[in-house]
């Protein structure tokens, strides 16, 4: 690791995009938070390792997808279970626009989170403001798949969103 890159400077550079990774991957905010801490204590442990191959962003952003990756797994054979959110949302201004607003980012988030795993982790990185070269170096693809991936990530969220607008 670079002596001009501390830890702390990691989680203030890249905090925001860790939380959005997953978000994109966990629905339910106690576990999404507990999967941002598992994110950054893989970044912790493998930062030293650091060697500049790539950018430092698509470095963190690889671990993250790949623990998103793993958490999802263990998610997928899990047994099922419902929990109750007892969250009540913040009042705002204007609690209509707040809803609205609340609405479809969890629509948003519910119709990526249903991607197919690949498909998820490429929108999640576009959505960061990867590029293409970059997704392809943090998940080690081409960028011809990489493109590939998201016109249909694309093409699937236009239909499940379409009449929602």
């Amino acid at each position: 690791m670079s002596e001009e890159h501390t830890f702390d400077d990691v989680v203030r550079e890249h905090g925001p995009m860790i939380a959005r990774i997953a978000a994109s991957h966990e629905a339910r905010p106690h576990l999404a938070e507990e999967l941002v801490q598992d994110i950054w204590f893989a970044v912790w442990r493998a930062l030293p390792a650091f060697r500049g191959d790539s950018s430092l962003r698509s470095f963190v952003a690889r671990i993250a997808g790949n623990r998103a990756a793993t958490h999802v797994a263990k998610a997928v054979r899990a047994p099922k279970s419902d929990e109750v959110d007892d969250a009540l949302p913040a009042p705002g201004d204007d609690p209509e626009t707040v809803a609205v607003a609340q609405d479809g980012h969890e629509r948003l988030l519910a119709a990526v989170r249903a991607l197919p795993l690949v498909s998820r982790q490429v929108v999640t990185l576009t959505l960061e403001g990867f590029g293409p070269g970059e997704i392809a170096s943090a998940l080690g693809i081409t960028a011809n798949a990489v493109s590939i991936r998201l016109s249909r990530a694309k093409d699937h969220l236009r239909n499940t969103m379409g009449d929602h607008q």
